[in-house]
């Protein structure tokens, strides 16, 4: 076990490779992956949020806590009347970490059982981590597995899903969300396009571990996907602040209760219209929904970041924030499924 999360919360199936990989500035990052070099190859420099930033922060977490629990509740009462006590969590890491746990709580308040809950990576282009499926599947049933996210964007790691189970009989690669506006997930807690506060920070909210990295001169072929841990932000930590300022809010009486987005037009209808509209070649440089948005921001090159609402601040606070930060334009387009899509720069032919 590496990084803040504790072992009787998650069993982290990563390598360690904290010290090996050195990261790289946005642009720098942004101009290699237009190039060719594959996301996963390398290890963005994370941004250090500014104390305006980390209010917003604050406030976000405050503001959707209560949405967010009764989210984790809905989906786990789905995941727990189809798997009961032999439910066998497995969150994508990063950012579904903090969702698996958050699910592995509410089951063991409201029906005292007690889950097993993994972490693996999955790799948009590269897969499954298949030792981390095999080491998983040697200790449970196929059926037993319920993979894990926070949200949906606009499909890609579902996708991947989909075709890495062909290879694992009888594993459903459905997803349990708790936003799911690209409605695609099997089990979600809303298809709004609500704000998870974990999305607006790094590895701060993610057991201050990077996002997950393969690289064969790194990764062998015995070795879990990797990912670094981050010991010099321990004081910086903000994980089990915001699982506990979450689980605080579970309310075993009260049924969750969301206003519902009916879809007009699909996901990828969405996003292609977008592309058109801004003649963008490329639907990778195309990242809709809030936390895909706030991701692009806070990592990516951005170029503008489309919103539903300019006069949004109860969902959009964050966004705005680090927008003038960045000096980003924001754009208010007709957004259908999702109150923000952000839209990165165009590098490699410069």
């Amino acid at each position: 076990m590496f990084g803040t999360y504790k072992p009787e919360d998650v069993e982290i199936l990563l390598k360690d490779i904290s010290g090996l990989v050195i990261p790289l500035p946005a642009e720098e990052r942004e101009r290699r992956i237009q190039s060719g070099v594959h996301y996963s190859e390398m290890l963005p420099l994370e941004y250090e949020p500014s104390p305006a930033y980390l209010a917003a922060y604050a406030d976000a977490l405050e503001r959707y806590a209560p949405m967010t629990a009764a989210a984790v509740a809905a989906v786990a009462r789905q995941i727990w009347a189809e798997k009961g006590k032999q439910a066998v969590l497995v969150s994508l890491a990063r950012a579904g970490i903090s969702i698996g746990v958050l699910i592995k709580r509410y089951i063991a308040l409201t029906y005292q059982a007690d889950v097993k809950h993994y972490t693996l990576s999955i790799i948009r282009d590269k897969g499954i981590d298949r030792n981390a499926m095999d080491y998983i599947l040697s200790r449970h049933l196929p059926q037993q597995i319920q993979f894990v996210d926070g949200w949906t964007g606009k499909g890609a790691i579902q996708n991947q899903l989909n075709l890495a189970m062909q290879d694992y009989p009888g594993v459903s690669p459905g997803l349990a969300v708790l936003s799911d506006p690209a409605h695609i997930a099997e089990k979600y807690g809303t298809r709004d396009d609500f704000l998870i506060a974990s999305s607006c920070l790094n590895a701060t909210v993610s057991g201050l571990l990077s996002r997950t990295f393969y690289r064969q001169d790194i990764i062998g072929r015995q070795d879990f996907h990797g990912a670094a841990f981050y010991r010099q932000w321990l004081d910086q930590d903000l994980t089990y602040s915001f699982i506990q300022a979450v689980a605080c809010h579970f309310c075993l009486d009260t049924p969750a209760v969301f206003p519902e987005r009916p879809a007009t037009k699909t996901a990828m209808e969405e996003v292609d219209e977008i592309c058109r509209q801004f003649c963008i070649s490329q639907r990778n440089l195309v990242k809709p929904g809030i936390g895909e948005a706030t991701r692009v921001l806070l990592r990516r090159v951005p170029w503008m970041v489309l919103v539903a609402s300019m006069d949004d601040e109860e969902h959009l606070g964050h966004i705005y924030q680090l927008a003038k930060e960045k000096d980003v334009p924001l754009i208010e387009y007709p957004l259908v499924n999702y109150r923000a899509c952000g839209l990165i720069q165009r590098l490699a032919d410069n």
